[in-house]
């Protein structure tokens, strides 16, 4: 491979990574500045200006804290289980367009760190490990309640998985491609897959809930039955880790929805950007644009953990494989009827 590709594949995926931590970093901040609007409170604002440097108080403070480790038989997969939760959160984004491409020095730069055929298939694969780390450090912990917090967590996400795949389902048989850069190709101006999958989005934003946690479908750190839930045993930046693959799954998966139903890095009047200000600035744009989608999405996953209450873990079954399954089975059946009845040319 010619050195050239192997030093911008170097600087992208250090620089994706660099935005992930640092998205994930301030997440935290942003959800407390968030729920103190909601609820008439100032949050916080005594670290830096504003509490800009909040985030960086609170990672001193995990730094600081003891290293406690349970009597455990267990010890190395008690380690293990928070480093793949947040290995998996962090290896989602190496598949993800963040733009276009940029022309730099003479030479072409993708702005992305790895496009595959198979992206799709890449990031349910890897989203489906996830439940892994979380299941590992709860049974190692050798704590009951950790051990019960693992137990939803796992049936939580398996079956949240079935119907966010369905609903993947119809949107590929719309697309015909299992690529990212071509799914967020085609979305070029206002040709965004919701309006021709509103029923597909809703699904797959409800299954985001689920599968990374939130509320209301968070009763894997359910505190008044399971104490802390599955990182009870856990401190220092053991507890740090679960905690940002929280917030760096968060910060993916609000970046997924965008570029597969809401058009990506693009944006109205990109072509004619293109064409009056140069490719660079309007891929720059495209990212900014990108950017802003997804984090639109990142409030609103916070907006919904501080206005909706939890639910009952009945509840939360019965709406995954009563309600969401069947919805998206149907909404696959409609997809394939309606491009059959447009001669494939619906879309």
């Amino acid at each position: 491979m010619d050195t050239a590709i192997i030093i911008e594949k170097s600087v992208l995926i250090v620089a994706v990574f660099a935005l992930t931590m640092l998205m994930a970093m301030y997440a935290t901040l942003a959800e407390r500045k968030v729920a103190a609007w909601l609820q008439d409170r100032i949050g916080p604002n005594r670290a830096g200006k504003g509490g800009i440097l909040q985030p960086l108080a609170d990672g001193l403070k995990l730094f600081s804290k003891e290293e406690f480790l349970p009597d455990t038989p267990n010890k190395f997969l008690f380690v293990a289980g928070p480093a793949i939760s947040m290995s998996v959160a962090l290896m989602t984004s190496a598949v993800i367009p963040w733009g276009d491409k940029l022309e730099i020095a003479g030479r072409t730069v993708i702005m992305q760190a790895t496009d595959i055929d198979v992206a799709l298939l890449y990031v349910f694969g890897v989203l489906s490990v996830g439940v892994y780390g979380i299941m590992i450090g709860a049974w190692a912990s050798n704590n009951k309640f950790s051990l019960m917090s693992a137990m939803r967590a796992s049936s939580q996400m398996i079956s949240y998985e079935v119907a966010m795949g369905l609903s993947i389902i119809a949107l590929l048989m719309m697309t015909g491609t299992l690529s990212l850069r071509e799914i967020a190709a085609q979305q070029s101006g206002m040709n965004w897959n919701v309006f021709y999958q509103p029923v597909g989005f809703l699904i797959f934003l409800v299954c985001s809930f689920a599968e990374t946690n939130r509320t209301p479908f968070d009763l894997a750190e359910c505190e008044a039955e399971l104490i802390g839930g599955y990182h009870t045993e856990y401190s220092s930046m053991r507890m740090g880790f679960y905690l940002f693959a929280e917030y760096a799954s968060m910060f993916i998966s609000s970046t997924i929805l965008a570029v597969l139903y809401f058009g990506a890095y693009n944006y109205p009047g990109m072509q004619w950007a293109v064409e009056n200000w140069g490719v660079n600035v309007a891929n720059i744009i495209g990212f900014l644009a990108l950017f802003a989608k997804l984090c639109f999405f990142i409030f609103f996953y916070m907006w919904v953990r501080w206005t909706i209450p939890r639910f009952r873990y009945d509840q939360l079954m019965r709406l995954g494989w009563q309600m969401l399954i069947p919805l998206a089975i149907a909404n696959i059946f409609v997809t394939a009827i309606c491009i059959l009845w447009s001669d494939g040319n619906l879309f």
